[in-house]
């Protein structure tokens, strides 16, 4: 992987071109999937792609596509480069947003996967003299599994926390002196909880950098100040996915997202015209995944760009608050158009709300905007204040009722906070 962070745009972009013809031409020989689509669209070689402004021809490539790919050729569909002998690992998506995809990656792509992980630690500041711990499951859903492979790039201490307890994860920190957390911003704040009550003070301990991925959360301004004041730690984000790659990493300067755009050809575009956009709809093609790749790749997140240089010097773009959420994900709630991020950012304001739930419901021909919280001790005050923020960050009233202690339901993987009954009859 070659180091593409500080090149001249039009460099960068004579380097994404010349890595997008290399991965054409091989579909286009042996990918059954892409071979069908491309050639659709009029694509029979690689240098019909004369430069970047043609990849609008690229036919766009969506979940549900691949889905309806794999259930008609099962188990791992039609989008295979190479014969099945030559892949070496197997994950597959979380099943958050449907139908599990399965995804196949060889040697040499899982060691792609591996070093843009290592861009995202070099750009927190983590090295060889690092213990990094992987608060995970290690189960088939990719996760940190890439994390992991990527810490063995950067000469880092691995730490695996598979397998155990919150408490035995604790334990395991403070045991081997731990410098860097990699989990979900959720599970990292569900430890805090678990230390609080064991007496164990996060703050004071060897930890100095925690890595999020897998939810929004890190991002979001109000989550990071609680993960940071949790953990004494610089909190940073990262953005990915199993079908994609490891495609955005946060510097130093912590000032938005970038895109790794030496590994992956980024366009945001509006999610109705398919038009370039400031903020819209983010569509990815992975350079380095030639054994299973996606070309135009809807993702459906919803994504805002900076277009001001970053401090760290760094020339690839950044996305403005990371992610700010799914498209699908949006709810409409008495005309008011509410991005569940937002909801969060004014909940996790609250340092004395331990967890958090949000249900929509329609009553009496009214939607009704539903949240409860688990508050930490005696804070009386807190859900007038949350439903004043509530009101004016959103527009909307919110109905807030106190959990009693532990009883809403805690995530070690993507947390599920949200609920629109208004779609369950």
């Amino acid at each position: 992987m070659s180091n593409c962070e500080h090149l001249s745009r039009d460099a960068l972009a004579e380097h994404q071109l010349q890595r997008l013809h290399a991965l054409l031409g091989q579909v286009l020989a042996t990918n059954a999937f892409y071979r069908q689509k491309l050639n659709a669209a009029g694509i029979t070689q690689a240098e019909d792609i004369a430069a970047l402004d043609d990849l609008a021809r690229l036919p766009f490539t969506t979940r549900a596509e691949l889905s309806a790919d794999q259930v008609a050729h099962p188990p791992y569909g039609t989008n295979l480069t190479y014969p099945p002998e030559c892949y070496t690992r197997i994950h597959q998506t979380s099943g958050t947003t449907g139908q599990r995809l399965r995804w196949l990656d060889t040697a040499e792509s899982w060691d792609w996967w591996g070093r843009c992980w290592a861009q995202v630690y070099r750009a927190a500041g983590v090295g060889d003299r690092d213990r990094i711990f992987f608060a995970f499951s290690f189960g088939p859903f990719i996760g940190f599994w890439s994390g992991h492979q990527g810490a063995s790039h950067i000469g880092a201490l691995i730490v695996p926390g598979g397998g155990m307890s919150s408490a035995q994860r604790l334990d395991a920190i403070v045991e081997n002196e731990i410098t860097v957390l990699v989990c979900t911003p959720t599970y990292a704040l569900h430890l805090g909880e678990v230390a609080r009550e064991r007496g164990l003070d996060l703050a004071a301990s060897s930890v100095h950098t925690t890595i999020h991925a897998g939810e929004p959360g890190a991002n979001l301004p109000a989550t990071r100040a609680q993960l940071e004041r949790t953990w004494g730690a610089h909190c940073f984000d990262h953005a990915g996915a199993t079908e994609v790659g490891a495609w955005g990493f946060d510097c130093r300067e912590q000032a938005g997202l970038h895109l790794n755009e030496g590994e992956f050809i980024c366009e945001i575009l509006d999610p109705q015209s398919g038009t370039p956009a400031d903020e819209g709809e983010l569509v990815i093609t992975n350079l380095g995944r030639t054994g299973m790749p996606v070309i135009r790749y809807r993702t459906g997140d919803r994504v805002a760009l900076n277009r001001t240089p970053c401090d760290c010097g760094r020339t690839f773009q950044r996305l403005q608050g990371g992610v700010i959420g799914r498209l699908d994900d949006a709810l409409l709630i008495r005309g008011v158009v509410v991005y569940p991020s937002a909801i969060e950012n004014v909940v996790r304001q609250f340092p004395a709300i331990t967890e958090f739930a949000v249900d929509v419901h329609r009553r009496k021909a009214l939607d009704e905007l539903e949240v409860r919280l688990e508050l930490n001790g005696n804070a009386n005050d807190t859900a007038d204040q949350v439903e004043r923020a509530l009101a004016h960050r959103l527009g909307l009233r919110a109905d807030i009722q106190i959990a009693a202690p532990n009883t809403l339901p805690r995530f070690e993987l993507k947390a599920q906070r949200f609920t629109d009954h208004r779609s369950n009859p």
